[in-house]
């Protein structure tokens, strides 16, 4: 499965870094320049963009911006890519209405943030999502204390694999708590409040099956 990601600045590179070190996947990149806030011609930012990056089979586009994003899905369109992962919300991607009521012929995925991708809607995302998305995590205890944490599906930025880590040792009390610290600290350049409550719902539920 190749993985095409569109960066603006450091927004996309963490997930580059995360394909290439932790999956079987392969990625290609493209960049985009700095962005002014109100873009009247779309089409003129993207003249430079290497077309490499719509021979894919999944794009993400970490382009931030709701008059660049709808013209970037249509290129996609164009070239063939089968879905397309557009992380920041709405806000960030261009209104529901705009994306829908254009009909592209593309899996649109819009999340707030990539580490609630969950499979499902269209195979190539789920096939994505099976091994980068919303964190899963399998927990072994001794006598209440963490012993080890294997990460089953980490996120996109690749925090779960320093959470996993930093959580060896610690109360399984308190282990929930201090995944959704420690995802921040990581740092969480998304929105730190819901990357939080989403690793403290894995830990949470890995130690429900826990042994």
């Amino acid at each position: 499965m190749i993985i095409g990601v569109i960066t603006k600045g450091k927004h996309g590179l963490r997930l580059i870094e995360t394909i290439r070190s932790k999956t079987d996947m392969s990625v290609v990149s493209a960049s985009l320049p700095c962005l002014p806030e109100f873009i009247e011609d779309p089409s003129s930012f993207l003249e430079e963009l290497d077309e490499a990056v719509f021979d894919v089979d999944l794009l993400i586009t970490y382009s931030l911006h709701p008059d660049l994003t709808p013209e970037i899905i249509r290129l996609a369109e164009k070239h063939g890519v089968q879905a397309i992962i557009v992380p920041g919300g709405y806000a960030k991607a261009g209104s529901r209405r705009k994306l829908v009521s254009k009909k592209y012929n593309i899996h649109v995925r819009v999340e707030e943030v990539c580490c609630a991708i969950e499979p499902g809607g269209n195979n190539i995302v789920s096939e994505f999502a099976s091994k980068l998305g919303r964190p899963m995590y399998r927990i072994t205890t001794s006598d209440g204390i963490i012993t080890k944490v294997d990460v089953i599906r980490g996120t996109p930025c690749g925090g779960s694999w320093f959470v996993a880590e930093e959580l060896v040792g610690t109360p399984a009390s308190e282990a929930p708590t201090k995944a959704g610290l420690l995802i921040q600290y990581y740092p969480c350049w998304g929105k730190i409040h819901v990357a939080a409550e989403i690793q403290k719902k894995a830990v949470i539920d890995a130690l429900e099956t826990s042994s």
